[in-house]
């Protein structure tokens, strides 16, 4: 493989859902288990990729079912290492939240975003699922902004922005607050009894997008948590210095007078994680809860978590707005 071609990932990924399929894949499909990874590209974007791909000898036609590889390709795909996605999405996310310039104290600056791609027929179905959970207050923001203008959104299909969680991240740093994002999880919420978390998986050592993962698995039930307020949604854990605490707190108090959500006490210290002496846990609900809700119900939604960064007004009142 050429030195462009080994230096994208998107391509990368291509060959190893080859790989791992059993059957030829068309662009469609390709397209869905590509977003599941955190890479949102058109039907027609993987068109374009799978043409590269046969060109290169990589991939081949079989007739109208799709693709498979070749056996120059199924090599390529065993020699590209693991480890070149390890890291990859960590490292995105943090780049994110460095670029996020919102200041709590003055409800302005940019905040991070995820990216949703909903059918046009399916909008308004998908938008009652994200108000559910912004009415019940399991949003890490509880305002969503429509968009349908954007070149990245496929013909036929409208954008939907939510605020990413690591905009906490961001403003922690600003405020002179070592943040780390370690994991993402399922956290179980009980109206009777302390949330808790089921799972989590270490950012820093997974080559796929934990979130897409236990939404893609079944394994939430956001609906039931919006609808009875028992259930199990999607949070994620960054880890602070045990002394920054108060500076901490301040910082979620801000955050929640802008409109952000927190997990009971403010996400901080409240919850059955390993205890460290010089190291406290923060929690915030992610931002994916309402793609989760949306797809409990049998909605498919394309999403790419942390697609960049907006100015905080235009996403903080936006709920159904164009």
């Amino acid at each position: 493989m050429s030195p462009e071609i080994r230096s994208e990932r998107k391509y990368l990924e291509i060959l190893r859902i080859l790989a791992e399929s059993h059957e030829p894949l068309g662009a469609k499909r390709l397209s869905e288990k590509m977003a599941e990874r955190g890479f949102v590209l058109s039907d027609r974007a993987v068109q374009y990729y799978l043409q590269y791909l046969d060109e290169t000898g990589f991939t081949r036609k079989v007739g109208n079912r799709g693709r498979v590889l070749t056996e120059a390709g199924t090599a390529e795909s065993e020699r590209a290492l693991v480890d070149e996605r390890i890291g990859f999405i960590i490292s995105r996310l943090e780049q994110l939240a460095f670029q996020s310039t919102f200041d709590p104290a003055t409800g302005t600056g940019s905040v991070a975003y995820n990216l949703s791609f909903v059918r046009e027929e399916d909008l308004g179905g998908v938008t009652r699922a994200f108000d559910e959970v912004a009415a019940a207050g399991y949003g890490f923001l509880n305002t969503y902004l429509i968009i349908d203008s954007d070149p990245r959104i496929p013909k036929g299909h409208t954008g939907i922005m939510t605020a990413c969680s690591v905009t906490l991240d961001g403003v922690l740093q600003k405020m002179g607050i070592p943040a780390r994002l370690e994991y993402a999880g399922r956290i179980a919420v009980a109206v009777d009894g302390p949330a808790r978390f089921l799972d989590l998986i270490g950012y820093r050592g997974t080559s796929v997008d934990p979130l897409h993962l236990f939404i893609s698995a079944g394994l939430t039930s956001i609906n039931r948590l919006v609808t009875t307020r028992s259930g199990v949604a999607l949070a994620n854990v960054r880890e602070v210095p045990a002394a920054a605490e108060d500076r901490v707190k301040e910082a979620v108090r801000l955050m929640t007078e802008s409109g952000f959500v927190f997990p009971a006490g403010g996400g901080i210290g409240e919850f059955n994680l390993p205890e460290h002496p010089y190291r406290l846990p923060v929690v915030a609900f992610s931002g994916m809860n309402m793609v989760g809700n949306a797809v409990e119900k049998g909605y498919a939604l394309k999403t790419e978590i942390g697609a960049g960064n907006i100015p905080f007004e235009k996403i903080a009142d936006a709920t159904g707005s164009r």
